[in-house]
């Protein structure tokens, strides 16, 4: 697939830049409140951006011990942080005393991040099901089986013509799995090629959107999983896309950031600073696309023209997916450090030196950020202007 010429009047990317400018941004109005981050990436369009404001320091609060290693990324709701392990328990954490409340047992590695929902709490596990908990106490309610492994979280949407509450995932049988909320009867799937290891992206409440290792990008109905359109993305994508404005923007495993125009699935840019593979899936704010990369940077790149605006350098690969919040970026890296950017300027505000991997997605409530290590630890911090 050729690149687009970003600046050409007649490119969609112009087009872009008129809406920006006449019709305003619509994607980032259900970002999540505050004190919740129930959703891996904030809200069903996965766009990371947080609601609540970031201070300029990093004050540890408390540390959980999951074990030996800790790849799921934590989600928070009414006063509980849920994250998975590597022994394949779910813990429910209390937010203020880092004191597990419950715990659940799988029979595998848990390596997605949760979702809560509906008083409920869903997550994946590499022993194939995904399992629907009680969110206060753990207790069993449902549980879903695939033939592969579940590497990302579920997503959760209404469907427009059935008007029921679903849940969207994707697994290593190749599938994307929609299954009643309440249930877990299942309602479709979609084959794809390949493994599917992203969470599914909901795109005006009609579309499921997601990247596989077959290197295509997918539209399909939510109504009944149909295909909708497909795009050769020259790469396989191991991360989740982020939808703004009928714009799909994903990173993927060779060396591109790219944008594509969902209706007509023609690209609108394609990113390519160097040769090195992106693991981490973007964040999207108004006017800029931020990804971290394994060439140990995080890339601000500008959403109409996918030129670069700034780039920072850990001394890590950067496989944490960063959240937006306020006019600060949050993200982990692999040198063990947990960094916060100013989103204007790219420069650091402050950073935590954990000492281990981060590859994990943060999670920020009321001005707080939990966040997963490799060391099989879940960190809180409070931050302080």
């Amino acid at each position: 697939m050729k690149e687009s010429n970003p600046m050409s009047p007649n490119s969609i990317p112009w087009l872009f830049a008129v809406a920006f400018l006449f019709g305003g941004v619509k994607a980032f109005s259900s970002a999540t409140q505050s004190n919740e981050w129930p959703r891996h990436r904030g809200d069903p369009a996965l766009n990371g951006i947080a609601r609540s404001e970031l201070g300029s320091d990093l004050s540890l609060q408390w540390v959980f011990d999951t074990g030996e290693f800790l790849k799921s990324s934590v989600v928070v709701a009414h006063g509980l942080a849920y994250v998975g392990a590597e022994s394949g328990q779910i813990h429910a954490i209390d937010l203020k005393s880092g004191k597990e409340k419950w715990s659940y047992k799988t029979d595998m590695a848990i390596e997605a991040p949760p979702l809560v929902e509906a008083g409920m709490v869903f997550v994946g596990s590499t022993d194939g099901f995904l399992y629907a908990l009680e969110a206060t106490t753990g207790k069993l309610l449902w549980r879903y089986e695939t033939d592969g492994e579940i590497m990302g979280a579920p997503n959760q949407a209404i469907r427009p013509q059935s008007k029921d509450s679903v849940l969207v995932v994707g697994s290593y049988d190749n599938f994307v799995h929609c299954m009643d909320l309440k249930t877990g009867k299942a309602l479709w799937k979609f084959e794809t090629q390949n493994y599917v290891n992203g969470v599914p992206t909901i795109y005006e409440g009609k579309y499921v959107v997601f990247g596989g290792c077959d290197a295509m990008l997918y539209v399909v109905g939510l109504e009944d999983g149909k295909i909708v359109r497909s795009v050769e993305v020259e790469a396989p994508i191991a991360a989740s896309v982020a939808v703004a404005d009928g714009v799909g923007y994903v990173g993927n495993m060779d060396r591109a950031v790219m944008a594509f125009d969902l209706e007509s699935a023609e690209m609108v840019w394609s990113y390519q600073p160097k040769s090195f593979p992106y693991f981490s899936s973007p964040a999207v704010t108004e006017k800029s696309v931020l990804i971290g990369g394994r060439d140990k940077g995080l890339h601000c790149i500008d959403r109409v023209s996918g030129n670069a605006i700034w780039r920072f350098s850990a001394r890590g690969r950067i496989d944490s997916s960063p959240v937006v919040s306020g006019e600060k970026v949050v993200f982990g890296s692999m040198d063990g450090k947990l960094y916060l950017v100013s989103l204007k300027s790219g420069t650091e505000v402050v950073s935590y030196e954990i000492g281990e991997p981060i590859s994990s997605t943060p999670a920020v409530v009321n001005g707080r950020v939990i966040v997963g290590c490799e060391d099989g630890k879940v960190y809180a911090f409070k931050t302080q202007s």
